[in-house]
């Protein structure tokens, strides 16, 4: 499968977060996962790493919005780019090029991309695939966002969300779904 994990750019090396995504990205490559990301640092650098180091075949989409607004480029594990020219373009390659996706702790960005693929498969745009969403972070903010506004959400809805504390969890529920 092709499998996108969404994550935040800050995470530094040596640090547990970096090395949480780039065990979920040997992990998929272990299992003969393409690991498609943002392609630049932080989450994006350690999954690549990991899946790289690992064997895998690593697609980074890149785009000239984030490029104008921090001088970055695709990160060295990236074996293949997919460059587009703004973000909203971007974000849709990474949801419409998987096959599940996972999202490691992100911010703004990171919950943008969730909540993009989860409105997509919402309204039937998008085919329904495995969203897993890593952390417990992810899953007391969805408690919350569910408890306040549990009207607006049908359990069918709230059903397209698969959470796992961490990502050996997040590889058991992908497994499951294969």
């Amino acid at each position: 499968m092709n499998v996108t994990v969404f994550g935040g750019a800050q995470p530094k090396e040596r640090t547990p977060a970096y090395e949480e995504a780039r065990q979920l990205g040997a992990l998929l490559a272990q299992r003969g996962h393409v690991v498609l990301s943002g392609g630049y640092m932080g989450t994006m650098e350690a999954v690549s790493r990991g899946a790289y180091e690992a064997g895998g075949h690593v697609i980074g989409v890149t785009c000239e919005d984030i490029e104008a607004w921090r001088p970055t480029k695709a990160n060295g594990w990236v074996k293949e780019e997919r460059r587009k020219k703004t973000l909203h373009e971007r974000i849709l390659a990474l949801i419409e090029g998987c096959d599940a996706a996972m999202a490691l702790p992100g911010g703004a960005g990171t919950l943008t991309e969730i909540m993009m693929m989860w409105n997509l498969m919402i309204v039937e745009s998008l085919p329904r695939r495995p969203l897993v969403l890593i952390g417990r972070g992810w899953q007391s903010t969805f408690d919350q966002f569910f408890g306040e506004f549990e009207s607006y959400m049908p359990v069918q809805q709230r059903e397209l969300l698969y959470f796992a504390g961490d990502v050996k969890d997040a590889i058991k529920r992908l497994d499951i779904g294969d």
